[in-house]
């Protein structure tokens, strides 16, 4: 168990993609997307971590620094999240309004019957 960042990662990973895969429900997709998104975050923030390292401010005996790089780009990726979770609830939201429900089998029964 040395590296349980990585094993966090894993399971945070498998319990999204198991969240997406087996449930039909369309919010709780949305749900498994935004746990497997919240993985790949604390994967790239922890392999950004340098032991040792400080802030990338010049000082005085200061000799390791950590890179800031990862970090604004999981917050890009954290701001992009959030607007493509709000969209998926607004489509879902539309979803609910034309066909009555959020059920993924029961949309496709009533698209199949429409052709």
């Amino acid at each position: 168990m040395g590296h349980y960042n990585y094993w966090i990662v894993i399971v945070l990973m498998m319990i999204g993609f198991y969240i997406v895969i087996a449930h039909g429900n369309l919010i709780k997709k949305i749900i498994g997307l935004g746990i497997f998104q919240t993985s790949v975050f604390i994967l790239y923030i922890s392999m950004a971590n340098v032991d040792g390292g400080t802030a990338p401010i010049f000082a005085e005996g200061i000799c390791q620094y950590s890179n800031p790089l990862p970090h604004v780009l999981i917050l890009t990726a954290i701001v992009v999240g959030i607007a493509t979770t709000a969209l998926g609830l607004a489509l879902t939201l539309r979803i609910k309004e034309a066909y009555g429900t959020i059920e993924e089998e029961e949309i496709q029964e009533k698209d199949n019957l429409d052709c």
